[in-house]
């Protein structure tokens, strides 16, 4: 963040000069030709002033390759993907603080340029998000030891939940925004496990994504479909451009 100084000059003025005064007991006379009248001004001379402008924040974005040790524990050797196939996008977004914040989205290369613009437009709508970081640059199994769990991201080797097939993480074509706002929900299953306060999608909270809200069609614009839609469970943190 750039820091933004500010600096007043202080006006200089010069002092007046009084003028001499003779008083006469007896008679005082006032004469145009015989008395002068001197006139002292005073120039003050005033800095201009300074005016400073903040820049509003600004969205930035890059699309960088990755390999086999960037992606770290979010990608193995069978994972249906090669690290060749995916690249990491970094972006600027929102925070709940108010802030903006760098962060790293890992997806399909294919995707890597629908992702930065779909990102772009959620800073615009000053869509808060807690954080986004690559599955590979936190704890393993942090996603199930924190009940908490908040983080944005895409790319995760792993299987679909309760399936033997491979997730759509896992070829890099999902995404999950804010899990504990927007959980994924079965008759059985609630994850995160302290999301359930965000049963009720009524509540309107920031961060949380509702059918038809400026979220879904930031994603949908771009060919992603909202697991929101899903009928038999709810995933309302999974976009995924298949729809699975």
């Amino acid at each position: 963040m750039r820091k933004v100084i500010i600096v007043s000059l202080l006006a200089v003025g010069c002092a007046a000069v009084e003028p001499a005064t003779t008083t006469d007991t007896t008679a005082v006379t006032t004469s145009s030709t015989s008395s002068t009248s001197t006139t002292s001004s005073t120039t003050t001379t005033s800095a201009p002033s300074t005016t400073t402008t903040v820049p509003s924040p600004v969205f930035t974005s890059s699309i960088r390759d990755v390999d086999a040790e960037r992606l770290a524990h979010s990608w193995t050797s069978d994972c249906p993907v090669t690290p060749d196939e995916v690249v990491e996008v970094e972006v600027t977004h929102w925070g709940f603080d108010g802030q903006t914040h760098e962060g790293a989205i890992v997806v399909a290369r294919s995707e890597g340029e629908n992702i930065a613009s779909t990102f772009e437009i959620l800073f615009d709508m000053g869509y808060p998000i807690e954080s986004v970081i690559p599955i590979g640059d936190l704890p393993p199994g942090i996603e199930d030891d924190d009940p908490d769990y908040n983080n944005t991201s895409g790319l995760h080797c792993r299987r679909a939940t309760g399936s033997s097939r491979w997730s759509e993480h896992a070829r890099g074509l999902a995404i999950d925004i804010n899990p504990l706002l927007n959980p994924f929900i079965t008759p059985r299953t609630l994850w995160p496990a302290n999301s359930e306060r965000y049963l009720d999608r009524a509540l309107g909270e920031p961060g949380m994504i509702t059918a038809g809200d400026p979220v879904v069609e930031a994603f949908s614009a771009h060919g992603w479909q909202w697991g929101g839609y899903w009928e038999s469970i709810k995933d309302y943190q999974h976009f995924s451009t298949t729809g699975r």
